[in-house]
């Protein structure tokens, strides 16, 4: 490999969001599609399965520079996106049909 820097290095932060869009899709059809027992189980396959996408995606960059932390910005995010969703689901539970 040379020293010399890259022309246009794809840019990091697209690959951050796809996984935050890919655990909204999976929070959703979680939400959509399991049932109600199950969702918390469902939730935390869901989590593990962006936690293995965003790993995919980073490497797919292909970038070395600042790998760990875009890895835990994209997880912190997919955390946070299926937690809301979860919140969303557990307040919904609390309501009468």
């Amino acid at each position: 490999m040379s020293s010399t820097p890259e022309l246009a290095p794809r840019g990091s932060f697209g690959g951050i969001v796809a996984v935050w869009v890919a655990a909204a899709l999976i929070g959703t059809a979680i939400a959509v599609f399991a049932a109600p027992g199950q969702r918390a189980v469902w939730l935390a396959i869901g989590m593990a399965g962006c936690l293995v996408l965003a790993f995919a995606v980073q490497l797919w960059v292909g970038r070395p520079h600042r790998f760990i932390a875009r890895v835990a910005f994209s997880t912190l995010g997919a955390l946070v996106v299926l937690g809301l969703i979860s919140a969303g689901l557990g307040l919904a539970a609390l309501v009468p049909a």
